[in-house]
């Protein structure tokens, strides 16, 4: 049960969509046969209103007998609310009203909706626009090759709606006026386009028509103006063809040119017309009232040997109508006549050697091509004037043969005339008088050059006191490299003029040097000078900064100028920018004749990057940057520490010389220590022991011991002990004192490593028990050895001081020890173990009873 009620919605949209129209297709405008849609215009002005209603028969509408239906609206996508009732017929009513239709087109649906489900059962199209606008500009030509006429015009605005285009022509029975009864489409423009021609059947020459577009759509109908015309007159004829060009008479300006018509145009009365220019020139001049089917005719005023450029057209006499398109050029060169005019000269010379010679340069400029009459072949200078009809090589005052505009040549230093003269294929000018005046007149008063376009300056002064007959102007190119750069000049040969226009030459971001000489009657003034650029821009790129030097709180900076090449205008100031790491940005601005600059109140150790701005009228440009470490100390104060360590250098110097040479502040400081080396004891070694090397088995090698104390010991002769006093007479009374028997003794080894030798008690010469000391040495192992050595006791049986200045007793005799005990040795210990290596001032050290240690081993 569930499974059917879920089906009866599917079941119900299936049976709505059978109740389609008998065609079955969805067209502009379509309805189920139980409903209609139907809207007030399918075509509305755009932003009208539009009203709308769909009417809905339930009763033929299957399953839509029973229950409530409900209508709604849909404009495209977007839903429109209307009203709905029930008319007295049983019919469900809905009505939609649009008060403003801004749509150029859209599709208006009518929906169902019953039981939750809905369907579309009907739809209108509308569609929103304009009227036509007025068609404008119609003109039209005709055709000789199949007298059609084509017409074209000017659409007006776009009416967004379907138009119909249409070109209409009539025939008025006798002048032109609006007769509609009797028109005709004469054409319809294909494509879009604006333009159609008529059929020749449609069309009566030689008859005045009616000719207008019309343009119709829904909204209405739009016409052009009316354009009245004889096809004949509108006619365009096919352009002439020149046959023929020559010079008549010879040594005149006028040429005869023969034409003729094309074959078209041969029953008609034409008029013509007649256009030509110099072949390098794009000017035309043009000559008119030509009139007649074909000949000739003749035209004057052309310069001689001139190439020039011909070319002519026509149409008919009678008609206001379109000329025929120019007929193909044709190029003639009129004949040559010799020059004619004055050849405008300049010149400047500077003595030659000692011999009275003068050397000119002599410079003109070439004949304008009017005076020229031809192609000029070179330029005659002589120092007097040139008889005509004589060879130039055979003319001895000729100095100069060339093609150029410029000549070198040496003459007198009193020459004060030369002739110019120009020639070409027809023959030789008139010669031109050039004056070698002096340059001593006074100058202008003041000279100034401002930019009149990229390429040409004008040049105006001042007129100077004295009147002049004329004024030269000379303009070089501003160049690093001298000399590479040729000057141009003009003259000026009215004496009244303030200014003149100079082109020649003339680049843009280039300076320019410009003279201007005034010239007077019987010399000419010094020159005045200026400079100027035609157009400026920032330069090409900046100086490049060096550093001169740094100081503490300073640093100077220089830079080589930018060449003049790449200033491209007159440089107004430099900009120096510096900065340190936290972004502190300085500037200053510095004259542009200067080439170096001294940034001051720097912070000490500091780094900043500093960068140049070179600036003109037109604007500037930076250049790289440049990195710099402000010293911690500047010059004066690097020189004043050096100075003081000098000083002090100096001081300690002369300090440790005054200890050197002065014993008693030498003793405070160091103070001299006894040497056991170089004591009296050293002395008492025997010559033979002295040659004998010491060898030592099994002993590293010696070192130099460290000496602890020597303390010495003296006892004044009134002070000694009552014991050595008894000894002292006892020995008195004796007849040989008993020899002091020496002895050695050696304990065990200890760990500290050290070594040492004292005297033992003695008994004193009197046999008492009291002894002398006399020394004690203590040395340390040699080098820092640590091994223990075997401790030995040296005793003396001296009675007398070690340091006593009185004679020393008999030598003694060293005796060398070994470890093993020698043969003979006595059992108690006299004889040592070892030698004391470790205590190499112990070598020079001889012990006294050697009668006694005889059977010791000695080393």
């Amino acid at each position: 049960m569930a499974r059917r009620s879920a089906g009866t919605p599917f079941l119900l949209r299936l049976s709505l969509l059978l109740l389609l129209c008998p065609g079955g297709e969805w067209g502009p405008s379509w309805t189920l046969g139980c409903a209609s849609v139907a809207v007030g215009s399918p075509v509305v002005p755009l932003g009208s209103a539009v009203t709308a209603s769909c009417a809905i028969q339930t009763e033929l509408c299957r399953g839509l007998e029973q229950g409530k239906v409900r209508i709604t609206w849909m404009l495209d996508n977007e839903p429109m609310a209307g009203s709905q009732h029930k008319d007295p017929g049983g019919m469900e009513v809905s009505n939609l009203t649009l008060p403003q239709f801004n749509r150029t087109q859209a599709k208006l649906w009518c929906w169902v909706e019953w039981n939750g489900t809905k369907q579309r059962v009907g739809m209108a199209e509308i569609r929103a626009g304009y009227p036509p606008a007025k068609p404008f500009n119609l003109s039209c030509v005709l055709n000789l090759s199949d007298y059609g006429l084509t017409c074209q015009w000017e659409q007006g605005a776009n009416s967004h709606l379907p138009t119909n285009v249409a070109l209409k022509c009539a025939t008025p029975p006798s002048r032109c006026r609006r007769s509609r009864a009797q028109a005709v489409t004469g054409c319809t423009p294909q494509g879009g386009r604006s333009r159609c021609t008529v059929p020749r059947q449609l069309l009566q020459l030689y008859r005045e028509m009616e000719i207008w577009v019309s343009a119709t759509n829904a909204l209405g109908t739009a016409e052009s103006e009316h354009l009245c015309i004889d096809p004949m007159d509108v006619a365009k004829l096919d352009p002439p063809a020149l046959q023929s060009i020559q010079s008549i008479p010879f040594q005149t300006d006028c040429v005869t040119l023969a034409w003729e018509v094309a074959r078209s145009n041969a029953h008609m009365e034409l008029q013509c017309e007649l256009r030509y220019r110099v072949s390098e020139e794009p000017a035309w001049t043009l000559v008119t009232g030509i009139v007649g089917q074909a000949g000739t005719t003749q035209c004057c005023g052309f310069l001689f040997g001139t190439r020039y450029h011909f070319q002519m057209r026509c149409r008919r006499s009678s008609a206001r109508g379109y000329w025929s398109e120019w007929s193909p050029g044709r190029n003639y060169t009129t004949h040559e006549k010799a020059p004619t005019g004055k050849l405008d000269a300049w010149w400047s010379a500077q003595p030659a050697g000692a011999a009275g010679q003068l050397e000119v340069q002599l410079r003109w400029k070439a004949p304008r091509q009017r005076e020229a009459n031809g192609r000029v072949l070179g330029y005659h200078v002589t120092l007097s004037p040139r008889r005509r009809g004589r060879d130039p090589p055979k003319d001895p005052s000729t100095i100069c043969n060339t093609t150029h505009t410029q000549c070198n040549f040496s003459v007198m230093a009193g020459t004060r005339r030369v002739y110019l003269s120009a020639y070409n294929a027809a023959g030789e000018s008139a010669a031109t008088e050039v004056t070698l005046l002096e340059r001593k007149g006074q100058p202008l008063a003041r000279l100034r050059a401002v930019p009149r376009g990229e390429r040409s300056l004008w040049v105006r002064w001042e007129a100077p006191p004295a009147p002049a007959v004329a004024y030269v102007l000379e303009w070089q190119r501003v160049s690093s490299e001298p000399g590479c750069c040729s000057t141009c000049w003009q003259m000026e040969r009215d004496g009244a003029a303030t200014t003149a226009l100079i082109q020649d030459g003339i680049e843009p971001f280039q300076r320019y040097n410009i003279s201007v000489y005034p010239l007077y009657k019987d010399f000419i003034g010094a020159p005045i000078h200026t400079t100027a650029y035609s157009k400026q821009k920032a330069p090409s790129y900046a100086p490049k900064l060096h550093l001169k030097s740094i100081g503490k709180s300073d640093a100077e900076l220089c830079w080589d100028p930018v060449p003049v090449e790449m200033q491209n205008g007159f440089i107004t100031s430099y900009t120096i920018f510096w900065a340190n790491s936290t972004a502190e940005v300085s500037s200053a601005t510095v004259n542009p004749s200067l080439s170096s600059f001294v940034i001051r109140e720097l912070k000490p150790s500091t780094l900043y990057k500093v960068h140049i701005m070179a600036s003109t009228a037109a604007g500037g440009t930076n250049g790289t940057s440049l990195t710099l470490v402000t010293m911690v100390l500047d010059d004066i104060e690097i020189q004043f520490l050096f100075l003081t360590l000098a000083l002090i250098f100096v001081l300690l110097i002369l300090l440790l010389i005054c200890f050197q040479k002065n014993g008693r502040v030498k003793q405070q400081f160091w103070p001299s220590v006894p040497d056991p080396a170089n004591s009296s004891l050293g002395k008492w070694v025997p010559a033979e022991l002295q040659q004998e090397p010491l060898r030592v088995p099994g002993v590293r090698e010696p070192g130099l011991a460290t000496i602890s104390t020597v303390t010495v010991l003296e006892r004044a002769a009134g002070k000694l002990p009552s014991a050595w006093g008894k000894e002292l007479s006892a020995e008195t009374t004796a007849t040989f004192p008993a020899l002091p028997q020496p002895y050695v003794r050696q304990e065990a080894p200890r760990t500290s490593g050290h070594g040492w030798a004292a005297a033992e008690p003695r008994q004193g010469p009197g046999g008492s028990g009291e002894a002398v000391q006399y020394a004690r040495v203590v040395g340390d192992g040699y080098k820092g050895q640590q091994h223990a050595l075997p401790r030995l006791y040296l005793r003396s049986s001296s009675t007398q001081p070690l340091l006593d200045p009185s004679p020393s007793p008999k030598p003694y005799e060293n005796l060398w020890f070994h470890r093993a005990e020698p043969h003979g040795c006595p059992a108690d210990g006299g004889c040592p173990e070892e030698l004391p290596a470790t205590f190499p001032l112990l070598q020079g050290l001889r012990i006294s009873g050697v009668e006694e240690l005889h059977d010791c081993r000695t080393f």
